[in-house]
């Protein structure tokens, strides 16, 4: 090896060791370098467990114009160990990033950081109370967090009664309704100004997604769970809440093999939509759940969706393959195509800045 060769091995290897250890306020306050951001959609690459390789993107629905590796191109730091979600709150952006056990916080009009949340164990998804108060959901703890996302400091936590996993929250009045997805059966209900669980309501085996409609009711898509040594014995179905009574009052059953995932409600709020072998669109009114897809699968690996509720219009993440960048596809309300663009790997979540 020659002495140059050496000295840019050796100045690589300190470059590693440096950000390895100072702390990620001081490693990206040398490397912040953004641009204004339109409005548009923020994506979540998840990327692959234990490679540390998550990314977010955005992409300009005006100029078709994407950007990807967004956060590491302005704060000169990787963003983590799998991207989970991010909501946005008085132009901030809470990014969770679930096996790093962290969520970041940037200015969305720029991606520069900010700040984070830390002291988490797996964290899924994060609802608001106000500016001072959210919770956040968790895959291991057994419990919800609860923080001050001003101060981004933990003040408090609500145990789950033996419930180790909570995934998706909606609010309706002054109660919180939490899946708790993996191996359960059960929704939440918590009484926000008090931060107990004040009831259970029981589903189909893992519900996931959860929205609001029209008519204030609730919906859950329940995936089915997985089936055990050797049996078959899955029920995926989608099921309605009346969240004043805490009861079910619909429930459609699918297929023992499909695998539903990732439901969403457009702006109107009078209709459903979820991937199931192709996307599935189901009106909030309907009595029976339909025979054939709003959009077939057209050799897609549909991984995740979201409806822009200002124009209807629907994006699609393909994963492709788990390995390479994935696609996203745009297209109208009426479900015709109008863009598709690449991302990083494993787009899973997507996050609109209005």
């Amino acid at each position: 090896m020659t002495v140059n060769r050496l000295n840019m091995t050796l100045l690589a290897l300190l470059l590693v060791i440096v950000s390895g250890c100072m702390k990620d306020d001081e490693w990206m306050s040398h490397h912040q370098n953004g641009s204004l951001l339109p409005k548009g959609l923020f994506i979540l690459n998840e990327g692959n467990f234990m490679y540390g390789n998550a990314s977010l993107s955005f992409y300009d629905p005006e100029t078709h114009k994407e950007l990807n590796d967004l956060f590491y191109n302005v704060n000169g730091l990787p963003l983590g160990d799998v991207a989970q979600s991010m909501i946005i709150r008085n132009d901030l952006g809470y990014i969770v990033i679930n096996n790093s056990g962290k969520i970041y916080v940037i200015n969305t009009s720029d991606g520069k950081y900010v700040g984070k949340i830390t002291g988490l164990t797996s964290p899924r998804y994060m609802h608001f109370l106000n500016d001072e108060k959210a919770y956040i959901t968790d895959l291991y703890a057994g419990q919800i967090t609860i923080v001050n996302p001003k101060t981004y400091q933990i003040t408090g936590v609500i145990l789950t009664n033996g419930h180790t996993s909570t995934e998706q929250m909606v609010q309706w009045n002054d109660y919180l309704f939490v899946s708790c997805w993996s191996f359960d059966s059960t929704i939440l209900v918590i009484d926000t100004r008090t931060d107990t669980i004040v009831g259970e309501i029981k589903t189909g085996k893992q519900p996931g997604g959860l929205v609001l409609d029209k008519n204030n009711k609730i919906w859950t898509l329940c995936d089915g769970g997985w089936a055990k040594n050797g049996t078959t014995t899955r029920l995926p179905m989608l099921q309605c809440i009346d969240p004043a009574t805490r009861t079910i009052v619909k429930s459609f059953s699918l297929t023992a093999d499909a695998k539903p995932s990732r439901l969403a409600i457009n702006g109107n709020r009078d209709s459903l939509l979820f991937i199931n072998n192709g996307i599935w669109k189901f009106g909030v009114d309907q009595t029976t759940m339909g025979d054939h897809p709003f959009l077939n699968v057209e050799n897609h690996l549909y991984y995740s969706l979201a409806i822009d509720l200002q124009t209807s219009e629907l994006y699609l993440s393909d994963a492709i393959d788990y390995l390479q960048r994935g696609i996203i596809y745009r297209y109208s309300a009426m479900g015709a195509k109008i863009d598709s663009f690449k991302t990083g790997i494993i787009p899973g979540a997507f996050c609109f800045k209005q």
